[in-house]
């Protein structure tokens, strides 16, 4: 097949090709993902498009053809392409991308995939070398695989609201769509791994994860409390369960963070207060547990002499963490997020130049330069890379008409 429509791309999966068939966040993300680290990512949709397209407000550009930013958030980097998977030209396109493909990425219901013709055994058949990503809401078995999952659904089913809110009787909802950022995640880790194996193995495999699985690992210390110590874990609000004083405190004016991880950095903390008179009792990080409200209390009349500002430079001069809580228009300003790479220009084809949240992870080589993907490609509008993708499928698929089978060592590297 001829080469990406897009220019080359820097990254460790540099020469990657990867067939994203996935609608809406998890699948999305995780494409995403990968070609942030340099695959070529082909955005495989129906006639109308990714769901999330519609997904708005907001919605910017012209009112004749309004771009949804939820979409914009999850596809960047990625080539678009329309088929029809119930039809045999859509199917026989597609089957021609499997052939010369790394990675597939499907989240569609358990058997979905099956009944278009498009099962894991078909496309191994295809592509033995084929690594497939499939993402569910609730997992592929068990009693309840059928169900249908959505973030705010699984957030519940998953516990993670119980955890999260003012209080036991308050669940809330983190304010992103998680289970589904987090599954993307685990996906784009599985298929990472299942990629270095194939390098040893020359074979494919599948690699699944749910939403519900997502959520699930990443309980962390609170699984552990549910399943070592049986307790039950409820939402508290915005102070640590295990440790105080860890959260959010009033001052004047405003509010600040700290973090008082250690008994050396209550020490400093006592001190740069002076609150050594009032502590007593107060020695150990399990004591100021089980009595978390009076050490509340004593932060915040200790804090209500300063102003947010004051505060956290007092803070930072003891040594102790602590920081403000920004809001997004503040985040996106931060020069240190600038500095991170954390913010991305691209130029869309509707919108022309529009600022993108960045990808979170860097390369350095062992010289010590970077080698992270720096220039990155807008989302695509609906097909617009499918002529050029129809094209090439379709010379490959008569080039390969008569040809012998390739041996199992890889997709479209």
């Amino acid at each position: 097949m001829s080469g990406p429509a897009t220019p080359p791309a820097t990254g460790p999966l540099t020469g990657t090709t990867v067939l994203d068939l996935s609608r809406a966040l998890a699948g999305p993300h995780a494409g995403m993902m990968l070609g942030d680290l340099g695959a070529r990512v082909i955005k495989v949709e129906s006639a109308a498009g990714d769901d999330t397209r519609r997904w708005g407000p907001p919605f910017v550009g012209p009112e004749d053809d309004p771009q949804a930013t939820y979409f914009l958030s999850c596809n960047r980097n990625k080539e678009s392409v329309s088929l029809d998977l119930k039809d045999d030209d859509g199917r026989a396109t597609l089957e021609a991308l499997v052939a010369d493909a790394d990675v597939l990425i499907e989240n569609f219901r358990p058997g979905v995939m099956d009944r278009l013709g498009l099962g894991f055994e078909r496309l191994h058949a295809l592509n033995p070398a084929l690594v497939i990503l499939s993402i569910s809401g609730f997992g592929h078995d068990g009693p309840e695989s059928h169900r249908s999952g959505y973030d705010q659904i699984l957030q519940g089913e998953a516990g993670l609201m119980s955890l999260t809110g003012s209080g036991p009787d308050d669940p809330q909802r983190v304010g992103v769509p998680i289970a589904d950022l987090l599954a993307g995640m685990y996906g784009a880790y599985g298929v990472a791994a299942a990629l270095a194996e194939r390098e040893r193995t020359g074979r494919g495999q599948v690699v699944r994860t749910s939403l519900l699985a997502a959520v699930v690992g990443v309980h962390a210390f609170q699984g552990t409390r549910a399943t070592v110590a049986h307790e039950v874990p409820r939402a508290q609000g915005n102070h640590h369960p295990s440790i105080a004083p860890y959260g959010l405190f009033r001052c004047a004016g405003g509010q600040v963070q700290i973090s008082v991880g250690s008994e050396k950095l209550w020490a400093s903390f006592v001190e740069a207060f002076g609150l050594g008179d009032r502590v007593e009792g107060l020695e150990t990080n399990a004591e100021r547990v089980h009595r978390r409200e009076d050490v509340i209390r004593i932060v915040e009349e200790a804090f209500a002499a300063y102003g947010p500002a004051d505060l956290l430079a007092r803070l930072d001069a003891a040594g102790v963490p602590a920081g403000k809580v920004r809001t997004l228009d503040e985040v996106y300003a931060w020069e240190q997020v600038a500095s991170q790479h954390l913010r991305v220009d691209v130029d869309h084809p509707v919108l022309g130049p529009v600022t993108l949240p960045g990808p979170a992870v860097r390369f350095f080589g062992t010289n010590g330069a970077e080698t992270t993907r720096l220039e990155h490609t807008p989302p695509p509008t609906l097909d617009q890379h499918g002529a050029a993708i129809r094209a090439a499928a379709r010379g490959a698929a008569d080039a390969g008409a008569g040809a012998a089978p390739a041996p199992a060592t890889g997709g479209g590297r």
